[in-house]
């Protein structure tokens, strides 16, 4: 009989669950939607081990509800600012993330939304799809190329790298910027380390690659998309509130910048007014690491930090371990 009794807020590959279930009673959320939060109280109640979605905030009051003897939260995801990691911590609750594994995944992503917003695919097939094509013409939907260009990366860590990574197969030149400078990373990509405003005034594609904290909300705003080309390309795979939608909005309108691709937003899923409305941004909902493969192995790595924390273990990925020290 299984020993353990495990949440999983929203369900994820069959792969992953399976594996959880050879050694604990799971219970997982039926319905394809985020929790509300007195539904996320009461479902936590006495779980030793709960995995959890950057959807779900999880706060002191969720980890007092799931009681002393919750061993961890297991977050589906590499993030995890949607978590009191310090409240967990003096819980003697272990915090774990899926680092690593959705790195390609989400690199492959930004480029996507890159060449979708410089070629102005979306914008193309709708234009085809409501029958406004007649004919190949040469000053039809002009875009811009990319080969050869400046690209800009903000935060050059995994996912920073390997878009970099990628640039150089598009013979770019890469600037990045970064609390610090990353020789490694330089002499991989050949990139170059500058400061924040000369990466926004020389780049002709701007990637952002940072977590989101009090220091990196708002890092684009007003003042920073001012600065940019006015062909310059914003990309934003990292997190929404990075990015002040807001002002990100009137200066498409205006023109200031050529164009957005957006795969997360300030207030997800709701987006800024008028967002919706441009012919110049680009967004998905949230796809950065969806991917069969990807969305599996996050399983996967959640089931094995789960398991690890049960069995009286470190978790592979644990972003507390100082969290023994309260147990």
């Amino acid at each position: 009989m299984a020993q353990f009794n495990v949440y999983v807020t929203r369900r994820i590959p069959d792969t992953a669950l399976d594996v959880l279930r050879q050694r604990c009673n799971v219970e997982v959320n039926p319905e394809d939607r985020v929790l509300t939060r007195d539904e996320l109280l009461a479902k936590v109640t006495g779980r030793d081990a709960v995995l959890c979605l950057l959807t779900d905030t999880i706060d002191d009051a969720v980890l007092a509800a799931a009681g002393k003897q919750c061993r961890i939260f297991a977050n589906y995801a590499v993030g995890y600012n949607n978590i009191d990691v310090a409240a967990a911590t003096k819980r003697g609750i272990f915090i774990s993330n899926t680092p690593d594994v959705l790195t390609a995944a989400t690199a492959d992503m930004a480029w996507a939304l890159l060449f979708a917003v410089a070629r102005r695919v979306v914008e193309g097939d709708k234009f085809t799809r409501a029958g406004k094509f007649h004919g190949w013409g040469p000053l039809l939907m002009l875009g811009q190329e990319v080969t050869g260009k400046t690209v800009g990366i903000i935060g050059a860590g995994r996912i920073g790298a390997a878009f970099a990574r990628r640039a150089k197969g598009f013979d770019m030149k890469i600037l990045y910027t970064g609390r610090s400078r990353k020789p490694d990373f330089e002499r991989e990509t050949g990139a170059t380390y500058v400061d924040f405003d000369t990466l926004l005034r020389e780049a002709d594609f701007i990637s952002l690659h940072v977590p989101l904290t009090p220091e990196t909300y708002h890092l684009i705003g007003e003042r920073e998309l001012k600065l940019m080309k006015p062909t310059a390309i914003l990309i934003n795979t990292a997190r929404g509130p990075v990015v002040d939608e807001k002002a990100l909005v009137a200066a498409l309108r205006r023109g200031e910048i050529w164009g957005a691709g957006l795969d997360v937003f300030e207030n997800e899923p709701a987006l800024a007014e008028g967002l919706a409305e441009l012919d110049n941004v680009v967004i998905p909902p949230h796809l950065g690491s969806a991917t069969l493969e990807t969305r599996t192995k996050m399983g996967l790595v959640a089931v094995e930090n789960i398991l690890a924390a049960l069995d009286g273990r470190m978790p592979p990925n644990c972003l507390n371990p100082e969290a023994r020290n309260f147990q």
